[in-house]
């Protein structure tokens, strides 16, 4: 097949290169378009778009795939860890034994937050959106480590992620505790990173106990399927500020906040809002589908379909396992997840929702196994940051390693007024 591709406009042909990707992707670069032409192109919500080269993330949407590094989804959630997989996805390989050892020293040394830092947590109301707590912190712990803010060189970056990975969680458990009015607590040397997490968030300073190994195994399978999804909103948002050569601080702060959206971070959010009108109302399940095919505009089916998936989300998948896994092991008994076994078969056997490919995503489930774990809902979008750390850090690091890398900078078909003169105040018509 040939690797250019041909535009005709207005009798003249422009020839245009075709890139293709070791996945065998294939896209028509336009970088010279303009320059060529005088056109651009207009591709609203970039739905079409490529904005860059990576070799990150690899999702084929169409059969249900997603890789890591070239890794699949499956393996790496079955049996690898979160501080492994964040390697992964950083520095490009799977660690050697060595290797993730030193890494996963250096977060447990990194993980406390400066102690001054205690203090800006009291200057947020109590009711504070976390998300708006840990934006915020992320950027002061910058201010406490300026000197690591803007690596000179490969081995200063590794310090830089490892600190950054580590007191993400401490921050976004501090907020959580000082949110409930409780103590905030100090991470321990002896626990796993996830495991770390639940210490911070829920022991109590006269008792500590262990966190339950099937909970913490849960969590950190969520961490994994979240780590990364290629050119998502937060993610593009990372990338778009690391291009102005914004520090890695400021880049995640923007990504976090790009999460914060009900349309991103706050999908799982609304599944549980839609399991808890149901129950609440008790109509049948089949009269809920029917409302969702009679009027999708003010009934929606939260949890199912993707903006890339159009088979099984693969992070679903796992996920559900995952749900009824931990919660048979914890002995736990959830009307919510009845509601949504139930509600999954119901929607899949309907030909309206096969006809338009909407099949559960990972949020779907992964708000139950949540809801197991006491989380509270406003702190789902926290542990989706959490989890979506290590890729938001690896972009990053791939803006800045290219050295063909420029700002980004979209452009745009203006379609509002025409030149028109100005209008001294005095003879502007009165009510206009």
């Amino acid at each position: 097949m040939s690797d250019i591709a041909t535009l005709t406009f207005e009798g003249k042909s422009y020839e245009l290169p075709v890139v293709t990707g070791t996945e065998h992707e294939r896209a028509v670069d336009i970088s010279r378009l303009r320059q060529d032409s005088g056109l651009i192109t207009l591709d609203d919500g970039y739905g079409n778009t490529g904005s860059c080269q990576s070799s990150i993330t690899f999702i084929d949407g169409e059969k249900g795939i997603l890789r890591y590094r070239g890794y699949p989804i499956e393996e790496l959630a079955e049996y690898s860890t979160f501080p492994e997989v964040a390697y992964l996805l950083i520095f490009g390989d799977l660690p050697s034994p060595d290797e993730l050892a030193e890494f996963r020293a250096m977060l447990t040394e990194h993980q406390f937050i400066h102690e001054s830092m205690r203090h800006h947590f009291e200057g947020f109301p109590p009711d504070a959106p976390p998300m708006a707590i840990l934006s915020a912190m992320i950027n002061t712990a910058g201010c406490f480590e300026h000197e690591l803010v803007e690596p000179s060189n490969d081995a200063q970056f590794k310090d830089q992620a490892a600190r950054l990975l580590a007191k993400v969680r401490t921050i976004a458990a501090a907020s959580y505790r000082m949110s409930m009015g409780l103590p905030v607590n100090y991470p321990r040397a002896d626990l796993s990173y996830t495991a770390n997490l639940v210490h911070l968030m829920f022991s109590m300073p006269n008792s500590y106990g262990e966190p339950s190994p099937e909970l913490v195994r849960a969590l950190d399978q969520i961490f994994i399927l979240h780590a990364d999804h290629e050119q998502n909103c937060s993610t593009s948002t990372v990338r778009m500020v690391a291009s102005s050569q914004a520090n890695l601080y400021a880049s995640v702060a923007a990504g976090v906040c790009a999460l914060w959206g009900p349309l991103h971070g706050g999908a799982n959010m609304a599944v549980i809002e839609m399991l808890e009108h149901i129950r609440a109302s008790g109509e049948p399940l089949e009269k809920f589908v029917q409302k969702v095919k009679d009027d999708p505009r003010h009934t929606r089916l939260m949890g199912f379909g993707h903006r890339v998936y159009k088979n099984f989300d693969p992070r679903a998948k796992i996920i559900k396992a995952a749900c009824h896994q931990v919660l048979s092991k914890l002995g736990l008994k959830d009307p919510l997840l009845d509601i949504a076994v139930q509600l999954e078969e119901t929607a899949l056997r309907d030909p309206y929702f096969i006809e338009r490919k909407l099949y559960p995503n990972v949020d779907f489930y992964s708000g139950i196994i949540m809801r197991a774990a006491r989380i509270p809902m406003p702190m789902f979008p926290v542990m989706f940051a959490i989890g979506r750390m290590p890729g938001w850090i690896a972009n990053w690091r791939e803006v800045n390693m290219n050295a063909k890398s420029r700002i980004y900078r979209p452009r745009q078909i203006y379609v509002g007024p025409t030149a028109r003169p100005y209008v001294k105040l005095a003879d502007r018509v009165q009510g206009r």
